[in-house]
């Protein structure tokens, strides 16, 4: 695997806000082991890489040929800050958004159960 693609994926777990753990745990492998594939120190196989862009609800071409461009904010987009530290990202959270959102309708709607039960305004 090319150290592109290492750094592609490394780049892709911190816009989606995962933890070399959490990638880890789904993947079956201890979190050592994960952080050997992203500095490129581990071989892998085209069936992880496979496992890494269902993690990531990615196609593994999409992860082959990433470009981090695509996803900055237009205003940072010629920023000198790197993507560690933090540059705004729009698509690839458009996902958490979605469920935050979900999370905060599923919020409400017990909210309400519980004021009906119980009689509170």
């Amino acid at each position: 695997m090319s150290s592109r693609i290492n750094d592609n994926i490394k780049i892709i777990r911190e816009l989606k806000n995962y933890t070399q753990e959490y990638m880890a745990l789904r993947l079956g492998i201890t979190q050592a082991g994960y952080s050997k594939i992203e500095k490129g120190s581990s071989t892998v196989s085209f069936e992880k890489l496979e496992e890494i862009a269902q993690v990531f609800e990615m196609d593994v071409r999409n992860i082959i040929k990433f470009d981090i461009s695509l996803y900055l904010d237009p205003v940072f987009e010629k920023s000198t800050v790197p993507v560690e530290q933090g540059i705004l990202v729009s698509r690839l959270y458009n996902d958490k958004i979605a469920l935050l959102e979900k999370l905060l309708d599923k919020t409400n709607r017990e909210l309400n159960l519980y004021k009906n039960k119980f009689g509170c305004l």
